[in-house]
């Protein structure tokens, strides 16, 4: 059974101040296995993002059908949609998003605390320092992210993303403010994670050779996929 199932989701959004209604994806059908990486890649615009708020279930689509795990998402709940979040989606955004006054650490385990099991938080811990360790940042476990590079930052997100061992990692352009070596860096990471992990990754670039290292590159034109 697939992870991951869009059947013909289309989304509009209404102008600000206007009657005229944008559609941004069109009929978009999609089939994500577990363990699978695919790439999303067109030009600005073209819905990539808002494909991947819907598969984050940050938003919903006017029409089509999306199933997560065997769960069809329509018709959840607010509670429901952020439990799902928390137990079964990672997200790793362009910027990192950290919270300054928290250390290294902390910020990995911030996720852990919408877990409604202690069972589950219990080892979190353990967890943290682990994946922080197989991302080179055992020293920095006390650090503000004032205190790291651009690059560590990334890496920090990069293991608050997987901390719940979620079954699905979105990916939006998470190495667009980072330089070429970085870049390349945090994406030969995020690769051997996915691996490692089994983890489902759907990742948002306009890089062609960071969209190549992925199983499968979908390219979405005027809200279509070609």
């Amino acid at each position: 059974m697939s992870l991951v199932t869009l059947s013909q989701i289309s989304k509009s959004y209404r102008e600000p101040g206007s009657d005229l209604v944008v559609p941004v994806l069109r009929d978009i059908s999609l089939s994500i296995e577990a363990g699978e990486s695919v790439a999303i890649v067109g030009p600005s615009g073209c819905g990539k993002s808002t494909l991947l708020n819907i598969l984050g279930t940050l938003d919903s689509a006017d029409s089509g059908r999306y199933e997560l795990d065997g769960e069809v998402i329509a018709g959840c709940s607010t509670e429901r949609l952020a439990a799902i979040r928390s137990e079964k989606i990672g997200f790793i955004f362009q910027l990192h998003h950290l919270m300054p006054q928290c250390s290294v650490l902390e910020n990995v385990l911030l996720p852990t605390l919408a877990l409604k099991a202690d069972s589950s938080r219990g080892d979190a811990k353990q967890r943290a320092e682990s994946l922080l360790a197989e991302v080179g940042l055992q020293d920095r476990l006390m650090w503000k992210p004032s205190q790291l590079s651009g690059g560590e930052r990334q890496r920090v997100a990069v293991v608050r993303a997987l901390i719940n061992s979620p079954k699905l990692i979105l990916a939006d352009e998470p190495t667009g403010a980072l330089d070429e070596k970085n870049a390349e860096s945090l994406t030969s990471l995020l690769v051997d994670l996915q691996k490692k992990t089994g983890v489902s990754l759907v990742l948002v670039t306009h890089h062609p050779l960071q969209a190549a290292r992925m199983d499968r590159v979908m390219k979405i034109h005027e809200g279509r996929f070609v």
